[in-house]
């Protein structure tokens, strides 16, 4: 291979023979010449730029006919990244993985890691846990995997330096989510969180995964706000969201009560200005505080389909017209009763209404209804008698017409978001407690929701005290299975309760800013259990996308992930007690199963066990996008079918070559990528999963951008029918780049 015997030949022929002893399967003969050529004209160099040129050539090489080569860039990225974390800590690399107690103490002390784990952990404990570490299962990332690992989730020094091992950041998290747990079953419970973990059959949120056991940063994913029609409320509303895009969340804001433009204020008739004027203030808000200097923040703002302000509300993120009119930073949704899609599907007329002008004529607010049966109910009751009512205002306009300004803007700008209202709160497990009106940032999440009421009163030393009666502001606690991975080595079963015990520590351990938030995780103690790699294990185990057996593949296999979520839940809930909003809830009462149509022995138990022993969270399964944590685990995102199989991953000055997971000659059959693959079998897909989960799913619909008018609607049309509950983007192949939550990737 080489004859010189320089120290920089000796590191590539070491270099050399490992990777082939560890990759026999791909062709180094290329390779090993150029790094020979390489090597040969420039005898001297360091360690590290052999490696970093090494890197590069096998990165070079990966390809839909190799793509083992993204293990063998990613093996060579270890050595170095190992290397350069035994500089900063100023160590030998001998000493890494023997050094967990000095290295857990070192960063305590420059203030990145939380005082609590010293505090909670003694030194033997601390040392044995880094005695399990498997540095060898460093092995199972991809190349993509461990760069995005590194970069943006293990713990840097303050000069941007990584300190931590990739298995030390799964331990740290296993060791923060579960220092509450009795001493006597902690270090068991943190052994396999660890093994869940660094095994990478689970993933935890992005901000769990890159901020538990630091001394900043909060845990949960994103929220969810509801503005009252006051201004005080808007500009409070502001506030917090603010405060909590400074965190890093993302955020889902309904708008819905705001009076429309035109409406009256105190008696004077038509002054207001409606919604679009607070949506340019949260817009700025978002591009004023970014997140943690890294990203500008994210938030998606909804309307209900019968508001005055529909019309320009679907317009605010297009890019001509009027400038002042437009909110191009926020994501926008649009919520819709059963009622409005049957009168598109009628080519019926509907009718838009001034939600003050309603509250006050009327003395009720419509947003405040729903369907409780399927075609029947006491929105479309309530609607129809505001249609009716002479001295209440409205406009008619045929119900295709707004639906045509939606796919408009979903074929520019992939947005708004679908959010079926009745659906939503149809099956909402705690409806004796609430109402649900909009989804969050990524539409998975469907929570009870209220506004915010202030009062303030001057007392008798001069001082003003202000009153909060906190409403449910939503908060999102996220993690997810790797289906292709636990399913296949078949550990799903023992999966399932680490990460719902996992989720549960989230919501006592984050300390939320914005104090209604923080109660309302403990109300509801609200977790989204969800998935990535779906169509990771169709190719797998040889399933066409496009086909009945993997519809009814998707239903049993999420029936079971239900099962176990819930009896884990429920198992739980014996140990530490039922969430504070249990009783009355469709858990309760048993309602949860039969809307459902469980039945069978193991089913009929559980329903008997939860109604008699309590569940520990009051909404337990949402199915996020998790594209940043599924490429670490290295499989397919979330439950969309792969983009392409094989693409290229931009970086700020580079490109990453990135083929689908697991891409073989067996495989590449049943890959068939996106854009190519027929909408409504994803539907039928959704149809089946959706009964399985309690809250939503992110499901985006892929279609041409010379797609007919009439074929998205029936996309459209058929979502609504088979009982989904959100729709995220309409992923046109004209837009190309979609700005997503990356707080929600879980």
């Amino acid at each position: 291979m080489f004859m010189n015997v320089s120290s920089t030949h000796e590191e590539a022929v070491r270099s050399l023979k490992r990777l082939h002893k560890r990759f026999p399967q791909l062709h180094f003969k290329e390779f090993d010449e150029k790094v020979r050529v390489y090597t040969a004209h420039q005898p001297d160099m360091d360690r590290e730029k052999l490696n970093r040129f090494m890197i590069l050539t096998a990165v070079e090489r990966i390809s839909s006919h190799e793509p083992d080569w993204t293990y063998a860039a990613a093996d060579l990225y270890l050595r170095s990244l190992y290397r350069n974390i035994s500089k900063a800590r100023g160590i030998g690399e001998a000493e890494l993985f023997g050094s967990f107690y000095r290295h857990v103490t070192s960063v305590t002390e420059s203030g990145l890691y939380t005082k609590a784990l010293l505090d909670t952990y003694s030194e033997e404990e601390i040392n044995y846990l880094g005695s399990i570490m498997e540095a060898g299962r460093d092995e199972l990332f991809t190349y993509i995997g461990i760069i995005t690992l590194a970069e943006r989730y293990l713990t840097k020094s303050h000069e941007g330096k990584v300190l931590e091992l990739p298995q030390e950041r799964f331990m740290i998290i296993s060791m923060t989510l579960l220092r509450n747990e009795a001493r006597d079953k902690r270090i068991q419970l943190i052994e396999e969180a660890y093994w869940a973990l660094s095994n990478l059959y689970m993933t935890v949120a992005t901000p769990t995964f890159a901020n538990a056991g630091k001394s900043h940063g909060q845990l949960s994913s994103c929220f969810i706000d509801t503005v009252a029609d006051d201004l005080r409320s808007i500009y409070d509303s502001n506030t917090d969201v603010s405060t909590l895009s400074k965190n890093g969340g993302g955020l889902g804001i309904y708008l819905g009560k705001i009076r429309s433009r035109g409406s009256d204020i105190k008696g004077f008739k038509g002054v207001s200005s409606g919604v679009i004027p607070w949506m340019k203030q949260l817009n700025n808000t978002a591009v004023s505080v970014d997140q943690l200097g890294q990203r500008q923040g994210a938030i998606a703002v909804y309307l209900d389909v019968w508001h005055k302000d529909i019309f320009s509300f679907l317009d605010t993120r297009l890019n001509n017209g009027d400038e002042r009119q437009r909110t191009h930073d926020l994501f926008t949704g649009v919520c819709l009763p059963d009622l409005f899609m049957e009168q598109v599907e009628q080519r019926g007329d509907w009718y838009l209404f001034d939600p003050h002008e309603v509250k006050s004529v009327m003395g009720y607010s419509l947003e405040d209804y729903y369907d409780e049966e399927k075609g029947n109910g006491s929105f479309r009751d309530k609607y129809w008698a505001c249609v009716a009512h002479a001295g209440l205002s409205k406009e008619a306009v045929p119900a295709i017409d707004i639906f045509k300004r939606i796919m408009i803007s979903q074929l520019e700008t992939g947005t708004p978001y679908m959010f079926y209202r009745d659906t939503v709160n149809r099956y909402n497990a705690n409806q004796h407690k609430g109402m649900i009106y909009c989804s969050n940032l990524c539409t998975e999440i469907t929570q009870n929701m209220s506004p915010t009421v202030m009062e303030e009163e001057v007392i008798q030393d001069g001082k003003i005290v202000t009153y909060k009666n906190p409403g449910d502001y939503v908060v999102c606690n996220l993690a997810s299975l790797s289906l292709a991975k636990t399913v296949l080595d078949d550990v799903l079963e023992r999966v399932i309760p680490i990460a719902v015990r996992l989720l549960d520590h989230v919501i006592d351990l984050n300390e939320l800013p914005v104090l209604q938030a923080h109660i309302t995780n403990l109300r509801y103690r609200g977790i989204g259990l969800g998935t990535f790699g779906w169509h990771h294990l169709l190719a797998k185990k040889g399933l066409k996308w496009e086909g009945d057996e993997a519809v009814a593949y998707c239903d049993d296999l999420y029936e079971e992930i239900a099962y176990h979520t819930i009896k884990s839940s429920h198992e739980l809930s014996k140990e530490k007690g039922a969430y504070p909003y249990f009783v009355g809830s469709d858990w309760s009462t048993g309602a949860y199963f039969s809307k459902r149509g469980y039945s069978g022995e193991r089913w009929d138990r559980l329903r008997k066990d939860v109604s008699r022993g309590g569940m520990r969270n009051g909404y337990v399964m949402a199915v996020a996008p998790n594209s940043s944590t599924s490429l670490i685990a290295g499989s397919s995102a979330s439950i969309d079918p792969v983009f392409r199989l094989e693409y290229s991953e931009e970086k700020k000055d580079y490109r990453i070559p990135v083929t689908a997971p697991d891409l073989s000659p067996e495989t590449t059959w049943y890959y068939k990528t996106a854009y190519h693959l027929d909408q409504h079998w994803s539907v039928k897909q959704n149809e089946k999963r959706q009964r399985h989960i309690d809250q939503g799913i992110s499901f985006n619909l892929y279609v041409r951008n010379d797609i007919k008018a009439k074929e998205l609607l029936k996309l459209h049309l058929d979502a609504w029918k088979s009982g989904l509950k959100t729709t995220y983007y309409v992923r046109s192949t004209s837009v190309s780049d979609f700005e997503e939550c990356e707080s929600c990737h879980s």
